[in-house]
């Protein structure tokens, strides 16, 4: 983004450190600002800050602990374009052990609330192994060490899973995975990784990354390895020379950039690849290959840097690196590791790290092939041009195919942009659903298997999402966390089709796609339903909730005169509370738009301070809530509201609309990303 301008950043991955001192959290604040300025994202590891209500000797005060901040990261970054082009990206991690780990697993339960980060856990082998044996553990506070409570392992873990069932977070980062592949032990663990969770860094670290277009090297049913070769031994010098290129905001980040010259070459294309070689994505000739050619990757861009660090030197901090002390392992399949690994210990190697497979949704975008390794969304994507002309798009390789057998037409491909999918279309022959797959046609353990193949041979971590259709259970995400973790994955981000709420269609709303219309359902003839009073800054509010067989259903306000402005506008709230609910819309969204609103005239009411009429309307739609869960003995936060519109599981996937340009979103590799335009909410 930054090259050839004034700005000159050429690296978008950064850690910045966050100790336990006011001074240390507003300096890294200042420092995360600067970063993003420059087109940077951040992330942070939150431990070091002492819990909420711990003592702070010096103010003879309590700490409001890392959570209060973390929400004074995420607001400062809203003040922040990154590069000056988009919001800055963040990643909050907050070990399992921390005293606050309950509050932060769920922290981002409201999709409203920190928009600007990603959160993940950081789990240890210790804890794995807690939660695979029903085990206790403790939770220790940063600043006393002291051990504040215990827990079991097993039930927060269950939390972590049902948040990332409910909304796609928490992720979980394996820390001890992560600082065993540390090639510079010496200077500290590492704690966090960049936003989308590829990189793991020091403090004050940065990393450049590329990535190689492998469905350029398709050859005759097989792959190219000579020209493959040549292009990764390019790579490596281009993203060594970019180290000395850049202008980091930070003179510490300069300084460690160049004494460990950390690089990340990574691939995309690999599902555009898969399809030229007509390998199945779920088959093990897929995941032998992934192997085969990482190791291939990580092989030759080692000997190239080795053989760079002839010509201009180690990084500097190579003497008891992982290389010097020969810890770095690696299971050979073609290639003589003992002999490369000999060679790095006696001539040195002029990069700490170098692969990664990063997110390449706007460059594989640009270069028209696959994201990362992660299979195609869809196979057919719809187009909305200038004049409103709608051109259908299909993936080049799956449309080769058809064209070769003599399948395609215009109302075949318009047939598959329906879902993006071949799964269930008659006309297509069996050879073809099992080559040309997409995300959610895979089963979540291939997603998985692929991600952990890759990752045996890169040295830092691999980027991808592990998706689920809607209908995934708690228990499906449960299996996957640890399956990723036996498989040695550094990290793992799932996302379960349609379950975040900010989704502007999804199943379940009676609805015409193609004008986005939602249609409320009828007010049955008899409701049944309860009335508040409130105390408001304006006089007494009459509140009336009532409900129908699917839950509530309308919204009665009464205060003053009838005719009065006051009572005019809480009309207009009541008549679009009513309309909103009887067209599926979730109650705690209604209450989360009012709650808060202020006025001049505010009033206490039974303890509680109303801010304004809209907030008591909220409060009171929130107090219905809890007395109508109570008498029916569930807990709302996981239960999905329901209409006489309702299709069958799976008869529609959720709809995400892109801001730019109105085209449907996808989640790839831990980001909302749009395939028509680029935009990236990362």
């Amino acid at each position: 983004m930054n090259a050839g301008s004034d700005l000159q950043q050429l690296s978008a991955c950064f850690v910045l450190p966050i100790e336990d001192s006011m001074e240390s959290i507003f300096e890294t604040l200042k420092n995360a600002a600067l970063i993003h300025k420059s087109g940077g994202g951040t992330g942070f590891s939150f431990n070091h800050l002492r819990e909420a209500n711990a003592p702070v000797r010096s103010t003879n005060g309590v700490s409001s602990g890392p959570i209060s901040f973390l929400k004074v990261y995420n607001a400062a970054t809203d003040a922040v374009k990154q590069g000056g082009t988009r919001r800055g990206a963040n990643m909050a991690i907050l070990n399992v052990g921390h005293p606050q780990i309950l509050e932060f697993i769920q922290c981002k339960a409201d999709p409203k609330e920190l928009t600007n980060f990603n959160i993940s856990v950081g789990v240890s082998e210790a804890y794995m192994q807690a939660v695979l044996n029903d085990n206790d553990y403790d939770l220790i506070s940063p600043h006393s060490g002291k051990v504040i409570r215990r827990l079991k392992a097993r039930d927060v873990f269950n939390l972590i899973v049902e948040m990332a069932h409910r909304n796609g977070e928490p992720g979980i980062i394996f820390l001890d995975k992560i600082n065993a592949a540390n090639p510079t032990p010496k200077l500290g663990r590492i704690e966090s990784t960049n936003p989308c969770g590829e990189q793991p860094l020091l403090p004050y670290e940065a990393c450049n990354l590329g990535s190689i277009n492998l469905a350029k090297f398709a050859k005759d049913g097989s792959i190219d390895w000579d020209k493959l070769q040549s292009v990764i031994r390019l790579s490596v010098d281009f993203l060594d020379d970019v180290i000395d290129c850049s202008r980091f905001p930070l003179p510490q980040i300069d300084a460690l950039v160049k004494a460990n010259r950390k690089i990340g070459l990574g691939v995309m294309g690999w599902a555009d690849l898969l399809f030229q070689l007509e390998i199945p994505y779920t088959s093990e000739e897929a995941i032998s290959l992934a192997k085969e050619l990482m190791e291939f990757i990580d092989f030759e861009a080692k000997q190239r840097s080795m053989e760079l660090a002839k010509e201009k030197g180690s990084f500097p901090n190579f003497p008891d690196s992982i290389y010097d002390t020969l810890s770095l392992k690696r299971e050979p399949i073609k290639k003589d590791w003992d002999k490369l690994l000999s060679d790095i210990k006696q001539n040195g190697i002029r990069n700490a790290t170098v692969t990664t497979i990063a997110p390449t949704g706007t460059i594989s975008m640009i270069l028209d092939t696959s994201s990362g390794i992660e299979p195609l969304f869809s196979l057919v994507y719809v187009k909305n041009v200038m004049d409103g002309e709608k051109l259908i798009y299909a993936n080049k390789y799956f449309q080769t195919a058809l064209e070769r057998e003599g399948l395609i037409s215009p109302e075949l491909l318009s047939q598959v942009s329906q879902t993006g999918s071949i799964k269930d279309i008659k006309e297509i022959p069996e050879r073809f659903k099992q080559i040309y797959q997409t995300a959610l046609d895979i089963n979540p353990e291939w997603h998985i298997r692929m991600q952990a193949a890759f990752q045996k041979y890169t040295d830092n971590a691999v980027s991808k999402t592990i998706n689920f259709p809607h209908s995934a259970t708690i228990e499906d995400i449960s299996k996957a966390y640890q399956l990723a973790w036996e498989l040695g994955c550094k990290g793992i981000t799932v996302y379960r089709d349609g379950s975040r709420e900010d989704q502007v269609l999804s199943s379940g709303i009676k609805m015409t796609v193609s004008e986005g219309k939602v249609a409320p359902r009828s007010r049955p003839d008899v409701t049944y339903g309860l009335t508040q009073r409130l105390e408001t800054g304006c006089g007494h509010m009459y509140v009336t909730i009532n409900s129908d067989e699917f839950g509530a259903c309308e919204v009665f306000i009464q205060m003053g005169k009838v005719g009065g402005c006051a009572s005019a506008q809480l009309e207009a709230i009541a008549r679009l509370s009513s309309l909103a609910l009887r067209s599926n819309v979730k109650l705690e969204s209604i209450i989360r738009q009012l709650k808060g609103i202020r006025c001049p005239s505010p009033m206490w009411h039974n303890g509680t301070l109303i801010t304004s009429c809209g907030d008591a309307v909220g409060q009171a739609l929130e107090n219905f809530l809890k007395i109508h869960n109570n008498l029916q003995v569930e807990s709302f936060h996981m239960e999905t509201e329901t209409d006489s519109h309702i299709e069958e599981p799976g008869a529609k996937s959720a709809i995400y609309v892109c801001p730019d340009c109105g085209s449907t979103v996808q989640h790839l590799e831990g980001c909302l990303k749009c395939p028509v335009c680029g935009w990236s909410k990362c």
